[in-house]
């Protein structure tokens, strides 16, 4: 079933922004290219790959924050998916590549540089932190995921759920 679309591949050298790059190769590891400025907190294989919703984006810049897609650390940025929807287990084709998503994304201080506390405050509260899918903030700062099966990843690509793991 198909979900939504790719809008970008992003990396960076550590932190925010991520930058856009035409084609990713997402492995165990992450996006090829990337680093995490603060290992310790981010990465590993089961949070290989930060996906956020072009959407909530939108909605951010909306509210006055100066962002762009990237900006959130975000390696994926997609389309046509409502965050809300976004369940833990469930297992998407992203081009190439299959993932599973693993965790709701916390966000950090490091998003401080879009407005000290601000941020945090309008995408994450008590019932995403407490895993109350009813949020209407469910998912908005992201969600991580595993990569299942390795491969390219670029924009315009397909967002397919494969299925749900329970």
């Amino acid at each position: 079933m198909l979900l939504g679309s790719v809008v970008q591949v992003n990396i960076s050298r550590g932190g925010v922004p991520k930058r856009p790059i035409p084609e990713g190769h997402a492995t165990v590891h992450g996006i090829d290219g990337d680093l995490c400025a603060h290992p310790q907190f981010h990465g590993g294989p089961n949070q290989a790959i930060l996906i956020v919703c072009a959407e909530a984006v939108d909605d951010l810049i909306a509210q006055g924050f100066p962002l762009f897609y990237g900006a959130l650390g975000e390696n994926i940025t997609v389309k046509g998916i409502d965050h809300r929807q976004f369940r833990i287990g469930q297992r998407w084709r992203i081009g190439r590549a299959w993932v599973e998503l693993t965790k709701i994304r916390v966000p950090c201080r490091t998003l401080d540089v879009y407005g000290k506390g601000k941020i945090q405050k309008a995408v994450y509260d008590k019932q995403v932190k407490a895993g109350d899918v009813a949020s209407p903030l469910w998912a908005k700062a992201g969600i991580y995921a595993a990569v299942v099966t390795a491969g390219a990843i670029r924009a315009g690509d397909p967002v397919q759920s494969i299925d749900q793991a329970v």
